[in-house]
């Protein structure tokens, strides 16, 4: 699972590959890097293409001085798939890397074959305040006194405090941190805020699936959560479920916002009991013209019963967010 590189419009993208058969394409999160992705890709390699990329501005990726949003890397997936020669994909997306997933299928659907959502951004606006915080002015200052001598230790000791005391974030806490250390210098913390910007800012999160994820009708798509997620909370696997239409939705009881780091083994049994049991999208663009046409169903894609109140807020929220 060495690092491959490959230059594309000028950057220097670097990426994992491994095994052969069908795509699957692994986005990882914000300030995270292929390597999250390392206790899987053997076994999903067993009978698939894996393709695991550094996100531009993340990992062993350039970080140029460049547009991070979420459209923008769903083009650079497709880029890079273009230069691996690969025409369509089974995209699997964690955290930011699951907006990335969504906008890819937007953007490209004839390229999707399924969508796997993991602890997704891009429903809610809720978000870890920490996040909301870093996307404020001064966020670099702050960012880089927690890589001064014993801040480290500070920082797992609260994080080993937060576990024994058994909150959501004790959860998370841990890898958290991992994702400072990751961020080495000024060009690295600079990538970071540069992305998080584009997603989020004080008030929570500022792009939404949830005006147009109807468009995921006939796509296969599975959703999985950590029942404790204290970054996006698991509220938010219940609402896009209920938005995407046909959707699967697996809860990891006790898991974090790294369910697939928790439990790897069911992580995998999900994915390829998901894979071997749908067909990929069998896109149309008739089908496509039709469904924007319709437009978002009444009820907003919640059903017979309509929208909640709490979801009623969150495509109120939809009209000041998009999703480009």
């Amino acid at each position: 699972m060495r690092l491959h590189h490959r230059v594309v419009h000028g950057y220097r993208r670097a990426y994992r590959i491994a095994g052969e058969g069908p795509a699957i394409l692994l986005i990882h999160g914000i300030g995270d890097s292929s390597a999250t992705w390392a206790d899987v890709i053997p076994a999903l390699a067993r009978s698939h293409t894996v393709i695991a990329p550094d996100l531009l501005g993340h990992g062993a990726s350039d970080k140029p001085r460049a547009d991070y949003s979420v459209a923008a890397y769903a083009n650079g997936m497709r880029d890079l798939l273009g230069v691996l020669g690969i025409e369509r994909a089974t995209l699997i997306g964690h955290s930011l890397g699951g907006g990335v997933a969504m906008q890819f299928a937007y953007q490209f659907p004839e390229r999707t074959d399924r969508l796997i959502l993991v602890s997704a951004g891009g429903v809610g606006r809720e978000v870890n305040p920490v996040l909301r915080a870093v996307s404020l002015p001064g966020a670099d200052l702050l960012l880089s006194t927690l890589r001064l001598p014993g801040m480290r230790l500070q920082a797992g000791i609260f994080a080993r405090l937060m576990r024994l005391l058994d909150t959501d974030l004790g959860q998370d806490a841990g890898e958290l941190f991992t994702l400072v250390d990751a961020l080495p210098d000024a060009t690295s913390r600079s990538a970071f805020i540069r992305t998080l910007r584009a997603v989020v800012d004080w008030r929570g999160q500022v792009v939404t699936m949830l005006d147009r994820c109807y468009l995921t009708e006939g796509m296969p798509t599975m959703l999985m959560w950590g029942s404790r997620d204290s970054v996006v909370p698991v509220r938010h696997a219940y609402g896009a479920h209920a938005a995407m239409p046909g959707s699967r939705l697996e809860i990891f009881e006790g898991a974090g916002h790294f369910p697939f780091h928790a439990d790897p083994v069911r992580f995998l049994s999900l994915v390829e009991d998901f894979m071997a049991t749908t067909r990929p999208t069998d896109w149309s663009r008739e089908r496509w013209r039709e469904l924007l046409r319709d437009g978002l169903p009444p009820g907003g894609g919640q059903g017979e019963a309509g929208l909640s109140p709490a979801g009623e807020r969150e495509l109120k929220e939809a009209s000041e967010r998009s999703a480009t």
